[in-house]
């Protein structure tokens, strides 16, 4: 498993052949992630495990993203579009994420994310529409 960083804009990049993935409670809370979450978020597991799935939330993200994306969770199931997170040391990373709602038989309720490299011509897109975004808020 291999990240790497493009040293002139503090991006990290990650294989396509690898999935991030992460699973919060019905609080947002992290209580799984795997070992590509960690390396490319920066962290040890255990720093993750307990903590709100939004520390890796990046300040170009606009709200109304997140707004859109719980919506559709809660009326569809499911969510997914392309996210820009923020790494431990401050770098960030692009993804194409897919999250969804998982109902347990106990009634319980999680939410699974799934995460892959997303195509540059949707993140360069979304570099331009966020900025938009940003700009209303």
């Amino acid at each position: 498993m291999a990240v790497i960083k493009d040293k002139k804009t503090d991006e990290w990049y990650f294989s396509s052949d690898q999935y991030i993935l992460s699973e919060t409670d019905d609080k947002g809370m992290i209580i799984y992630a795997n070992d590509v979450f960690c390396e490319i978020a920066g962290y040890k597991i255990e720093e993750l495990i307990g903590e709100p799935h939004n520390i890796i939330r990046h300040p170009d993200m606009p709200r109304i993203a997140f707004k859109g994306l719980w919506d559709d969770i809660q009326s569809k199931g499911f969510w997914t579009g392309i996210v820009k997170n923020l790494r431990k040391d401050g770098g960030f990373y692009w993804v194409h994420a897919t999250a969804m709602r998982k109902v347990h038989s106990d009634g319980s309720i999680t939410y699974l994310s799934v995460r892959r490299v997303p195509d540059r011509g949707d993140v360069n897109a979304c570099i331009t529409l966020y900025a938009e975004l940003r700009a209303k808020e």
